[in-house]
């Protein structure tokens, strides 16, 4: 069993490391935040097998505050250490803004070099990550990045600011960094990214290696960071769906949706009816076309209908329905019967008239698949009695 400890396991970062970790059950989680008592942090440091130093300060009512929160604070946290002849494995959430000369930047760079020391004297391991915005589930809007901001506005209907809408910033997603953390415990090598040498470490062998980076960025300008935003806000009333290949556009899909409100997951459908029953759209996207739900009743047929090119894809989930099609140059009909009590799917070629009958003694209902949204100016789709 290994003990680990996470300062500032009340932040962001800590919260989701807290999360990960507690899924392993031979690991025992130790956790200090800026609200508990000293002598618990002095007490679980001689315990640890491992620290996650996250506790720090970036938006404080005075610049002082920068360096007790970040500086001072990793001094004692080491000073504890080496009193109690102990050499722990630290991991430390350092920033960009160590490159700065502000009084952030310089609290920041102040605590790595703590770090880097308590490393040459001891020889235990640290592992130090200078990392750029970090967004994802459970960060804080006007507080950890520009993307929990947005998140939180625009989900809210609220103003977003853009003082310059063509910046670019650098973002990380908040599971690659536990990822990468987590594999520090786990000798994991493709966790082990060393970053580019900082100066103070440029040929500094292996063993005294301090310095790390996350395998996947991405960059972006705050105006495309809140269009797109925007557009999966708007996902509900157009029901198109982004580009989900795109690895940053699914960390930001995931992002948005932790910031609903709880009263607000559920949204109305648009639901069309008439003597056949009732149809609604569910979800479409350029990139695999779109998903609806139909409600059959009672002895109807749906379709008599074929298509040049588009695709589509039944699947009968309630009631029992037939199936039939024709080749349009042929006069052979083709029928499958499928029920909701066996679920499958029956793939809908082009050419082939084709229609659905109710067979069942109530409502029938079934999933469609197309490989193309509807155009109306472009249907591809042709009247053609499947029994003529």
């Amino acid at each position: 069993m290994k003990t680990i400890l996470i300062t500032g396991s009340n932040g962001f970062i800590g919260k989701n490391l807290f999360a990960a970790l507690s899924r392993n059950k031979d690991l025992v989680l130790k956790t200090f935040d800026v609200d508990d008592d000293p002598a618990v942090l002095n007490a679980h440091l001689l315990e640890a097998d491992f620290i996650y130093h996250f506790a720090g300060v970036n938006r404080p009512l005075n610049t002082q505050e920068f360096k007790t929160g970040n500086a001072d604070s990793t001094a004692a946290l080491v000073e504890t250490l080496e009193k109690a002849g102990r050499k722990v494995p630290i991991l430390l959430t350092s920033s960009i803004q160590a490159e700065k000369d502000n009084p952030y930047g310089v609290s920041k760079k102040a605590a790595e070099e703590i770090l880097t020391d308590y490393n040459k004297r001891t020889g235990a391991p640290v592992f130090m990550y200078r990392l750029p915005g970090v967004f994802g589930k459970w960060s804080r809007p006007n507080y950890n990045t520009v993307v929990a901001t947005f998140c939180h506005n625009i989900a809210r209907g609220l103003e977003i600011k853009l003082s310059d809408p063509n910046n670019e910033i650098e973002l990380v997603y908040i599971d690659d960094v536990v990822r990468h953390f987590i594999g520090h415990l786990n000798a994991s090598p493709a966790a082990v990214i060393p970053a580019e040498p900082v100066p103070a470490c440029t040929g500094s062998p292996e063993s005294l290696r301090v310095f790390y980076s996350i395998d996947t960025t991405f960059k972006i300008t705050l105006g495309d960071l809140a269009a797109k935003i925007s557009s999966l806000r708007d996902m509900r009333t157009t029901l198109r769906v982004p580009d989900l290949s795109d690895y940053f556009m699914r960390c930001l899909n995931a992002t948005y949706l932790s910031f609903l409100d709880t009263k607000d997951f559920s949204y109305p459908l648009d639901l069309k009816t008439d003597e056949r029953g009732s149809l609604f759209e569910l979800i479409k996207s350029e990139h695999f076309g779109q998903i609806f739900v139909s409600k059959t009743f009672k002895g109807i047929t749906r379709g008599n209908h074929y298509h040049d090119s588009k695709i589509e894809k039944f699947c009968v989930i309630q009631g029992r329905a037939a199936i039939r099609f024709r080749h349009i140059l042929s006069n052979e009909i083709i029928e499958y019967h499928v029920s909701g009590d066996k679920i499958e799917v029956v793939d809908i070629p082009p050419g082939y008239t084709h229609h659905i009958e109710n067979l069942s003694d109530g409502e029938m209902i079934c999933l469609f698949w197309a490989n193309h949204i509807f155009d109306p100016d472009n249907p591809d789709t042709f009247y053609s009695l499947v029994q003529k």
